[in-house]
């Protein structure tokens, strides 16, 4: 069963804003957790995000400026994930 991946409206907005290699990296990680999940400690710097529950992210490039996801399951039962932020590492809510 595949997890059903859904953008916060402020995501959607940000994705748009986002360079095309970028929006790019970020659909591949979408794929990636739609058909193997929201754990992937595979990717470069993933990693839990502290004091939030269910709450993960990971980079999307390297270099500078450096682009992160962020995303939280939002129900374990029925496999959502809400992406929550895409975009610079500076502004991100962690």
């Amino acid at each position: 069963m595949c997890w059903q991946v859904e953008f916060t409206s402020k995501a959607r907005k940000q994705v748009d804003r986002l360079p095309e290699q970028i929006r790019a990296n970020l659909f591949f990680l979408v794929r990636d957790i739609q058909f193997r999940g929201p754990v992937r400690p595979e990717k470069p710097h993933y990693g839990k995000l502290k004091g939030q529950r269910d709450a993960y992210h990971c980079h999307l490039n390297k270099g500078k400026p450096r682009y992160v996801a962020v995303w939280r399951i939002k129900d374990k039962s029925i496999q959502i994930v809400e992406v929550q932020y895409a975009g610079t590492h500076e502004k991100a809510p962690y």
